[in-house]
């Protein structure tokens, strides 16, 4: 039996969040900045408002309890930096940045970061297998 790996999570309390702004704004997407003006923060935008090319990295996809998942991606020049990482998105209290669809809420999200394990490292080919 294999074990499935992600790249991305999220809290049960950014879910909540997503779930309420989804109502008020229709699908949502992730696209986690590359600092400057918003700090390195996870910005989420209605579908269609942000446009995705052949310069981003899908991370994932979020389960939050929507007919449809969330869609993550970040730069591929900021996941060269970040590809060892495995991110959870949260929320805490405090203004959202720049376009992020949460600034109105006083909520704002963030990432939370951890180096992948071994098995996550061999799963996404970032390390070889172990020999038997």
């Amino acid at each position: 039996m294999s074990e499935e790996f992600n790249r991305v999570d999220v809290t049960e309390e950014a879910a909540a969040l997503l779930r309420d702004l989804t109502a008020r704004h229709g699908r949502l997407m992730f696209h986690q900045s590359g600092g400057c003006c918003d700090g390195s923060s996870p910005m989420c935008y209605p579908v269609g408002m942000f446009l995705t090319g052949p310069a981003d990295v899908h991370l994932g996809d979020l389960d939050v309890g929507l007919d449809e998942p969330i869609e993550v991606y970040m730069s591929a020049s900021q996941f060269e930096y970040w590809k060892h990482t495995h991110l959870t998105i949260d929320v805490v209290d405090g203004r959202g940045a720049g376009f992020s669809v949460e600034g109105p809420t006083g909520k704002r999200f963030l990432i939370r970061s951890r180096l992948l394990t071994d098995a996550e490292l061999v799963a996404f080919g970032l390390m070889p297998a172990p020999e038997a």
